[in-house]
């Protein structure tokens, strides 16, 4: 192992408050899918399925490439995926309107309902735990997962969620 990775890795055995976050986070990751991989299961359905649900409903007539460009996966790796939700009747894909070579993805009611109950089971979850919060903390815990996403992508994030000021020195 190259030093500065060994140095690194030691650094991190050493931080037990880092070390109590990520396994905090490996809990809450598993609760937070747990409630929509019960639903999926209904549909032979996997996490791929969900996220690629999420943002066709989100943000309808996104662009192939730009959910590749979100999910940051190769196109091979989402054709199956996708042929299972434009198969299940879930998702369809249209012609762009300037650029007919454009594949432009658009929930159907299907997919706009599962993708609504997806959201719900997730969103409930946080707005449980977020009213057993001091009220600060929506902020803090949008702050807290928006440092998460590796840097360079941050202004992205940003402009897909419409949050200019996400991330903003507050202080």
């Amino acid at each position: 192992m190259p030093e500065a990775p060994a140095r690194a890795a030691r650094r991190v055995e050493e931080d037990a408050e880092a070390l109590d976050l990520v396994e905090l986070f490996f809990f809450a990751y598993r609760d937070f899918v747990g409630d929509a991989d019960r639903l999926l299961e209904n549909y032979g359905f996997g996490r791929a399925h969900h996220r690629v649900l999420h943002f066709v409903h989100r943000r309808p007539g996104l662009p192939i490439a730009a959910l590749l460009d979100i999910l940051k996966i190769t196109k091979q790796s989402l054709n199956r995926v996708l042929k299972q939700l434009l198969d299940g009747g879930f998702v369809e894909a249209r012609a762009g309107a300037v650029d007919r070579r454009q594949r432009l993805l658009y929930p159907t009611p299907r997919g706009a309902q599962l993708a609504r109950e997806l959201a719900a089971l997730q969103s409930e979850r946080f707005r449980r735990v977020l009213d057993e919060l001091p009220p600060a903390a929506r902020d803090a815990a949008a702050e807290f997962l928006f440092a998460m996403v590796d840097p360079e992508d941050r202004e992205r994030v940003r402009r897909h969620l419409g949050r200019p000021d996400l991330g903003r020195d507050r202080r």
